[in-house]
């Protein structure tokens, strides 16, 4: 299959709106009909990119838009693990609200907090 490369800069520009947090012009293209869950060459979503990045906002806004909390990359991290990495609590929350799944993923987010030392995540995850 031949690419397009106004789809893909198209593409890159929405990745890119994620990893910079900027929420309302990604939630009116979601509400417009890209995919909440759009995926890029490594299996990152949307909201995985904007959790990576410590968006909170912009996780709450694809989360309630329909985009999977829970859903891994082509690595199988998930967002959550990616933000208990980063150490960005508020994201960790936010995700947590979403029904993010701390034991899912590899390393799971629970994995990583306990590699990390961050117990006060391990106690959000009621372990």
């Amino acid at each position: 299959m031949q690419s397009d490369p106004e789809l893909e800069e198209f593409a890159t520009r929405l990745f890119d709106l994620a990893r910079r947090g900027e929420t309302e012009h990604l939630r009116a293209y979601v509400e417009a009909g890209v995919p909440a869950n759009l995926t890029n060459d490594r299996g990152d979503t949307l909201l995985m990119l904007a959790a990576y990045h410590g968006h909170t906002e912009t996780v709450r806004a694809l989360a309630v838009l329909g985009a999977d909390p829970g859903r891994p990359n082509d690595r199988g991290q998930t967002p959550l693990a990616g933000a208990v990495f980063k150490k960005e609590s508020e994201v960790i929350r936010a995700l947590l609200e979403a029904g993010a799944d701390p034991d899912a993923g590899t390393p799971s987010a629970s994995d990583a907090a306990r590699m990390f030392g961050q117990d006060e995540y391990l106690e959000w995850f009621g372990q």
